[in-house]
């Protein structure tokens, strides 16, 4: 049985999961706000949809490890932690990302003005599972 693709479906598989809790987080949210509020329904929606970007970043370092495996560069057990650990960043940044989603969602159900402000905070959590990325990358 061959196991070097393990850590390459771990990452993809944990970023995953992670994606669609951060998603249901802020997307449920969505839908509450918008059930009480006439307009702005669309960015609502737009921004429900954050934490599905970890699971893009896991896809890519799924590609780019599975690639250092076939060209030898990178172990396969390497490859197994790099998978948990990234995964798990990954999904913890999409799962926290998910809630402050949700809150800035219902916080500028209320005060529309707001909503730029609340971006930027969704905008600090992404920037750590982008930092998760670029450094999986560094070792790749």
């Amino acid at each position: 049985m061959d196991f070097n693709m393990v850590g390459p479906i771990i990452v993809l598989g944990i970023s995953s999961i992670g994606s669609s809790i951060g998603c249901y987080i802020a997307g449920s949210a969505s839908h509450a706000v918008m059930s009480r509020v006439e307009e702005g329904h669309g960015k609502f929606v737009g921004l429900s949809a954050a934490p599905a970007s970890q699971s893009i970043y896991g896809f890519l370092l799924m590609l780019l490890m599975s690639r250092a495996i076939t060209a030898g560069t990178l172990s396969p057990v390497s490859a197994i932690f790099m998978g948990i650990f990234a995964g798990l960043a990954f999904l913890a940044s999409s799962v926290f990302q998910g809630k402050v989603v949700a809150t800035a969602i219902q916080a500028s159900a209320k005060q529309p003005a707001i909503f730029g402000k609340c971006v930027a905070a969704a905008g600090i959590i992404e920037s750590f599972a982008l930092f998760t990325f670029v450094f999986s990358l560094l070792l790749l």
